[in-house]
């Protein structure tokens, strides 16, 4: 094992400080015995954070700069291609960093360390050029090249979160890639900011907005024990608006959602039209609430339609990650729900630094299970009145349920409901009997 040395570019610093606050506090708690050994001299640490930099000249070339020693070191480059916050200074103007300019600066980071540390893995959360992982016509195969290119540098592993195609690492079948799910800390963050979610079959629904997430939301079907359902975007392919065929219609494939909650999973909520025209479909067809989630915010055309949407009572919360940049508008709506996978990041650097699986991170039904079931064992305990003694009310025998029961309130319901059905029984014996013939 290599000493940890961390490395998140400055598109992903605020990410990368949680991360290392977790590693140090989990590394300083623990005690071995080969804690004195040289090969384990840095174990802990105060930080784990590598010095380095992207500066750039007035023509806006740049390069890449490590301010400390990385040999044998087995670093962790995090990245954020999709943070537009950053800006440069290109011939007096001032540009925004696209995905482009923030993949170069990942290649000039790799580069100054290859050769040096140990280990090269790299953490994109949203995989570069993942939205262009097929061909369909004259078309460049961009994130396909992007994955060899960084293979073929040195990186060991890379690490993306819920990849648009996850078939894309076919590109890269002798290399190490893995594309993490999310679908526990959506669970857990949403039960969080509706506590009172029942999750059951008859009260609650997934749905897919579109057929290319339907491996997504058949997954948190199974998690969950409910029904699903998708649209399909009904295309006019007679003509070509903004270089694709335009959506006609969302045509619905599933059960009835009328008085039920419904949760739209995705993995990036872009514009955000598709996710905004499925909820208005979802509440024409009388859904109850309306939760989306997706992994990526992105958010392109601003906020103003899902104010909009949230004042309409169209959708009541929509969840996505800190893995990408995230607006300070954004995080101050009361419909947004941050989910912070910070502490997950940190799990999986730890375990891959010890050469541990990750097999149990990457399969979170047991901590879903767990998480459920303390959920409803909550909801449980609400529902049931709180009793107090077990003193008479009063002492008139023909209304029993005037008596507390503070030993168990479900016996009390039932001794209730038994007694209710024997005096029904008894009166009808007497009727029988005063109908008999004498």
């Amino acid at each position: 094992m290599g000493t940890l040395g961390l490395i998140p570019l400055e598109s992903c610093a605020s990410l990368g400080q949680k991360v290392n606050q977790y590693l140090t506090e989990w590394r300083a708690e623990r005690s071995h015995a080969q804690s004195t050994a040289l090969h384990f001299s840095e174990y802990s640490k105060d930080s784990y954070i590598v010095k380095a930099k992207n500066p750039r000249f007035g023509s806006g070339e740049a390069k890449g700069v490590i301010e400390e020693s990385v040999r044998g070191c087995d670093l962790y480059l995090m990245v954020d291609v999709c943070n537009y916050s950053q800006t440069y200074s290109l011939c007096g103007y001032v540009n925004h960093m696209s995905p482009d300019d923030h993949y170069q600066d990942l290649k000039r980071i790799i580069a100054a360390v290859e050769g040096k540390a140990r280990r090269i893995n790299v953490i994109m959360p949203f995989l570069y050029e993942s939205r262009q992982h097929k061909r369909t016509s004259r078309e460049s195969l961009d994130c396909a090249m992007a994955l060899q290119e960084l293979t073929k540098m040195g990186v060991s592993n890379i690490i993306t979160f819920d990849a648009h195609d996850a078939r894309v690492q076919n590109a890269i079948p002798r290399d190490g890639f893995e594309s993490v799910p999310c679908v526990y800390q959506f669970i857990k963050a949403l039960l969080r900011a509706e506590p009172d979610l029942q999750v059951d079959n008859e009260h609650l629904m997934v749905i897919s907005p579109d057929e290319g997430g339907m491996g997504r939301a058949i997954q948190l079907t199974n998690y969950l024990g409910v029904d699903m359902g998708m649209f399909y975007k009904r295309r006019d392919y007679t003509r070509i608006v903004d270089g694709k065929n335009p959506i006609v219609a969302h045509e619905f494939l599933g059960t009835n959602v009328e008085g039920k909650d419904v949760i739209i999973i995705d993995d990036m909520i872009s514009s955000g039209d598709s996710i905004l025209d499925v909820a208005r479909e979802l509440k024409r067809r009388k859904a109850r609430k309306v939760y989306a989630a997706a992994t990526f915010g992105l958010f392109t055309n601003g906020l103003a339609k899902f104010d909009a949407a949230y004042e309409q009572g169209i959708i009541d919360h929509i969840l996505t990650t800190n893995l990408v940049y995230q607006r300070p508008e954004l995080l101050s709506r009361p419909y947004y729900v941050n989910v912070d996978l910070s502490k997950y990041i940190a799990l999986l650097i730890d375990n891959l630094n010890h050469n541990v699986s990750i097999h149990g991170l990457l399969n979170p039904t047991d901590r879903i299970n767990r998480i459920l079931e303390k959920h409803r064992a909550a909801q449980a305990q609400k529902r049931l009145p709180r009793i107090i003694s077990l003193r008479k009310h009063n002492t008139n025998k023909k209304n029993p349920s005037k008596y507390i029961f503070s030993s168990n309130v479900f016996e009390g319901f039932i001794f209730i409901l038994l007694y209710k059905q024997v005096r029904i029984l008894f009166r009808r014996l007497l009727l029988l009997s005063a109908d008999a013939p004498s």
